[in-house]
């Protein structure tokens, strides 16, 4: 059973089924595998041995009666940003690091009600703030394809933890890229649903109107079935979409002949490492060999989206981390001399420089005075970008480009240079402007690294971008190139 973790969830469903082995011998096999090689990535932050193997009994007796669905008995990680009942969730951050859910996340109630066996969390850049995963209040995230450079963040735990085989699969979130981003520079396949096809719900706030959760995975066909399990209206959550769950792995399969496929021309400028754009192009000519349709589109507004996103996105994650004061839960200060001294070094103590360097310039772009020039002028800017994508959308079915400018950069290289690491999300953060779907899938790599194709859909139709990826993974072997060692 050495070769369990190179199998899709499809594959060891189907063992389980046949009772070729067990969901604990499942668990046990990818328990073992955290405890052998994740102190050389650092991308789990706790491992929820004892529930698990609970977890895992309860679903090898819902298997025994024949109760099993699909993903029963399939061994996850959650990112550490999910609330999980009764385990810590950190959100990677000292603010948090005492703090003991009392309830479950909506994802990850649906997940467990689908039968999977949550291992335990991932490590995250703190509050999901970080293009590096080296914001973490318990270190950085290494990439298992070459351990002193970045997996890519915020997801980076998640992204590292798939693609060494620690689980089939993880959650993410994606707030600007972060769930498609650490996909690209791990070798993964990574998800972004439409905004409101997952219920946000537990899962702690960085910035309320861009934060969606997804899956992240080693195929398109298994980011499928998870997220048919995740997605969802929920009534707790008011930015919920009311709206039925397609058959996203009933559509996998369909002939992609024909099918418009909008090349962003934004994304082929200037600023594309040459290997990635090398990659693309192979990706390029593999999808014309498929029969696709290769269109040349334009998003013209698509270059005011980093700076858009670095006002809107502070501006909430300002309001959303107002309420870690000290008081209620989370970091408190010793022995505070009054109120005003225990807001303030409970957050000095409790937050890392990123998290405070956001909401400073959120507090600043929300200010009287200021708001009308910047952070409204942000959300015209927004409306704008989503505009593009709407008129580029009437003549094309899905559009293409890379998830990243380059492959993954050394550790600390651009620690000391902001703007520079926030570039490094500069092809992923207009999706989330706008509110769309999208998915980063493993290219061809380059010297020796892994590059994320980026496909983008029209909203909800995360079942086509699905589907197209799929179709491109059954004509080529880019997802299935592994790290050495793993």
């Amino acid at each position: 059973m050495s070769d369990l973790h190179l199998k899709s969830i499809a594959e060891l469903s189907t063992g389980l089924a046949n009772g070729d082995y067990s969901s604990e011998e499942l668990t046990r096999h990818f328990l073992e595998r955290i405890q052998e090689f994740d102190q050389g990535l650092n991308a789990v932050v706790t491992l929820a041995e004892e529930s698990a193997l609970a977890d895992a009994a309860a679903a090898d007796a819902c298997i025994a009666k024949g109760e099993a669905g699909p993903l029963t008995g399939i061994p996850i990680l959650h990112k550490d940003i999910f609330c999980t009942r009764g385990i810590r969730t950190a959100c990677g951050s000292r603010m948090l690091d005492n703090f003991i859910s009392p309830y479950d996340a909506t994802v990850v109630t649906r997940l467990k009600n689908a039968g999977v066996v949550m291992l335990g969390k991932t490590n995250m850049d703190e509050f999901a703030m970080g293009s590096s995963n080296e914001t973490s209040f318990y270190g950085p995230v290494k990439n298992p394809w070459d351990r002193e450079r970045v997996p890519g963040g915020s997801s980076g735990g998640s992204a590292a933890a798939v693609a060494a085989r620690l689980a089939v699969a993880a959650t993410g979130t994606d707030t600007g890229g972060s769930i498609r981003q650490p996909a690209a520079l791990c070798g993964i396949t990574g998800l972004k649903p439409t905004y409101g096809r997952v219920s946000r719900y537990g899962m702690i706030a960085f910035a309320s109107s861009l934060d969606q959760a997804g899956p992240m995975t080693r195929s398109a066909e298994d980011a499928a079935w998870l997220l048919a399990a995740m997605a969802g209206f929920d009534e707790r959550d008011s930015t919920s979409a009311d709206r039925p769950v397609d058959d996203y792995v009933g559509q996998l399969g369909q002939d992609v002949k024909g099918l418009k496929v909008g090349v962003v021309r934004e994304f082929f400028e200037d600023g594309l490492n040459p290997g990635m754009r090398a990659a693309m192009e192979t990706a390029m000519a593999q999808l014309r060999e498929m029969g696709a349709e290769l269109v040349d589109v334009s998003l013209p507004n698509s270059h005011h989206s980093v700076a858009a996103y670095y006002v809107v996105a502070p501006a909430e994650c300002s309001s959303n981390l107002s309420r870690f004061d000290g008081v209620r839960f989370g970091h408190r200060c010793e022995n505070p001399r009054d109120l005003e001294d225990l807001y303030k070094r409970s957050r000095a103590e409790g937050f890392g420089s990123e998290v405070k360097r956001r909401i400073m310039i959120g507090a600043y772009a929300l200010s009287a005075g200021y708001y009308d020039a910047y952070y409204l002028k942000a959300q015209q800017v927004r409306q704008v970008i989503a505009d593009d994508f709407r008129k580029a959308f009437e003549n094309v079915d899905v559009l293409l480009g890379p998830a990243s400018p380059e492959t993954a950069f050394r550790l600390g290289e651009k620690s000391d240079d902001p703007v520079s690491m926030y570039l490094s999300d500069i092809y992923t953060i207009a999706v989330n402007l706008a509110g769309l779907p999208a998915l980063s899938m493993p290219a061809p790599l380059v010297d020796g690294l892994p590059t994320g194709l980026q496909l983008i859909g029209n909203y909800f139709e995360e079942g086509r971008i699905l589907n197209l990826a799929h179709q491109l993974q059954q004509s080529t072997d880019w997802h299935l190139q592994m790290p050495e060692g793993y």
